[in-house]
């Protein structure tokens, strides 16, 4: 049995997601009265080069928000962050650990064939293949029947809990009941993928030209580091609705050149501002700011297997240290709320904790913090190496935490800025010793939090365990209560944090500028996803 998810059997029998038929979904919901601009083409920065456009093997945001332009997977999310029908047209709960998805007969792969429950089976079985070593595998494996023995190559890929029962019928069993499973099959890597182009082209099968993909926009133009261009795909099911003709996006990662863009008009829609720049812009851009909340945290991991960091005292003292406080009002200045625990406001089944020290006056915190390392045998001047991606926003970020290690404990900060695919790459390799993070919820349930600090996670790339936590976490998701698995995943939280695997800071929110033409934002969306399809250019 999967030893790391077995939800509650009430909150399944309990919640009505699991309808027997879904509403019909419509792309870009357009205002009576809205007069569309001629010309529907969009360029939108997503602030990175994406790792991949396979669904098997992205893990970033970026990446998964183009990949949600060109695969649609059973269910999709919309600019409110509602599960809304995708290929499936409707789904039902047979029993507390099956569900029936009805695929809709009209949706096609931009070459004309048919999508079948067939295509969910081979894509979900080749991103769950130990073989394909999907970086983020095990984060989703977790909900599906056999998906964790799947991942580890203890089970064939054949006992996955997923079978196609006709063209149109795909089965899915869980690992115990979940009852939020729609929400779950809309993340991008459970997206469907085309098994005679995947095995044509093999790792190649992504690039312009090979590419066939089932999504409402078509691939025309990928050059690296510089911009994807996404063109409307003229057999997706639901063409009719789609507004935007033509989507570009950027891979900027300079906030500033980011900035220069939009003032420019070379841009409609930024990735992020720059720290510091939030109110200067917010009064110059009245109409244009947008800055919601997200079920996101941003943090900084901590490798504990490093010969420095793997005693518990430097990590702890070099958390305690850094002033939240200072960091959201004056460093990033944009809103953002200081984090001393894992779990944000906002996300479901735990609670919000932090540290009881997050209260003390500073110089009390930095005493302890000194104490620690000196019983750790840490010695002012030791050197530490801190690696980020390209960007202003988390270099400034870094030089505020380096002045804080430096000023209050004497220690010296050596910087590495790096793509950001680099630096995924360094992260999950454990080649670095303090890194820039963060993460953003797909849906919303604390298990996608707790994957950070489980031992094993392919997402813990702080490397850190604790069993203890991990035993908790087991059997708060095995209980049929749900007051009692929140506060048995709340105690797995505090465990599991008090090892000081990571470093919490902020809970994420993007402010950024959208040009006022640009129709169909929702900043309340707290999972910041966005498809093209619901964007629409007004007259201007």
């Amino acid at each position: 049995m999967n030893t790391r998810y077995k939800p509650s059997l009430a909150r399944a029998l309990a919640v009505l997601v699991a309808a027997a038929s879904v509403a019909a979904v419509q792309a870009a919901v357009i205002p009576p009265g809205t007069v569309l601009a001629a010309r529907q083409e969009m360029v939108r920065n997503t602030g990175a080069e994406p790792e991949s456009l396979d669904p098997a093997y992205i893990e970033s945001v970026n990446a998964a928000e183009i990949d949600r332009d060109l695969f649609e997977g059973l269910t999709s999310t919309d600019h409110h962050s509602n599960v809304v029908p995708g290929v499936a047209e409707s789904w039902k709960q047979v029993d507390p650990t099956t569900w029936v998805f009805k695929l809709r007969k009209n949706a096609t792969w931009s070459n004309g064939t048919p999508v079948t429950a067939e295509d969910f089976v081979y894509s979900w079985r080749r991103f769950l293949d130990p073989r394909t070593a999907a970086k983020i595998a095990t984060t989703y494996a977790v909900y599906l029947a056999n998906g964790m023995e799947v991942v580890n190559g203890k089970k064939p890929v054949t006992a996955l809990g997923v079978r196609a029962i006709d063209a149109q019928t795909l089965e899915v069993k869980t690992a115990g009941p979940v009852p939020f499973l729609p929400a779950v099959v809309a993340v991008a890597q459970y997206g469907p993928q085309p098994k005679a182009i995947v095995e044509k082209f093999g790792r190649d099968w992504t690039k312009p030209g090979n590419i066939v993909s089932n999504g409402a926009y078509v691939l025309k133009d990928w050059q690296v580091n510089s911009k994807v261009v996404v063109e409307k795909n003229p057999a997706y099911w639901d063409a009719a609705n789609v507004q935007l003709t033509r989507v570009t996006f950027l891979c900027v990662e300079d906030g500033n050149a980011d900035l220069k863009l939009y003032q420019s008009g070379e841009e409609d829609y930024m990735s992020q501002i720059s720290p510091g720049a939030y109110s200067a812009l917010k009064a110059q851009y009245p109409r244009e700011m947008h800055n919601g909340a997200l079920l996101g945290i941003r943090f900084y991991a901590l490798n504990n297997d490093d010969p420095l960091l793997k005693d518990v005292r430097v990590r702890k003292a070099l958390s305690m240290v850094i002033d939240r406080q200072i960091l959201s009002d004056k460093v990033t200045a944009d809103g953002q709320a200081p984090l001393y625990g894992l779990a944000v406001k906002g996300l479901a089944a735990i609670q919000q904790t932090r540290y009881d020290w997050a209260d003390w006056p500073m110089d009390k915190r930095v005493a302890q913090a000194r104490k620690l390392l000196a019983e750790a045998g840490v010695k002012p001047g030791t050197h530490l190496k801190f690696t980020y991606n390209n960007s202003d926003y988390h270099k400034k970020m870094a030089i505020f935490a380096a002045s804080e290690w430096k000023t209050k404990l004497g220690l010296e900060t050596d910087m590495d800025s790096l793509e950001f695919k680099v630096l995924i790459r360094k992260r999950h390799d454990g080649d670095y010793q303090i890194a820039r993070h963060g993460w953003v919820a797909t849906f919303n349930d604390a298990t996608l939090f707790l994957a950070l600090v489980q031992c094993g996670s392919e997402v813990n790339d702080q490397r850190s365990c604790n069993t203890k936590a991990d035993e908790l976490i087991v059997q708060g998701n095995a209980s049929t209560d749900p007051a009692r698995r929140e506060a048995l995943l709340t105690q797995a939280a505090r465990l599991a944090m008090d090892d000081y695997p990571l470093i919490p800071l902020l809970q994420y929110s993007i402010p950024r500028l959208i040009k006022p033409w640009v129709g169909g934002y929702d900043e309340a969306n707290g999972m910041d996803r966005f498809r093209s399809k619901d964007f629409y250019i007004i007259k201007h």
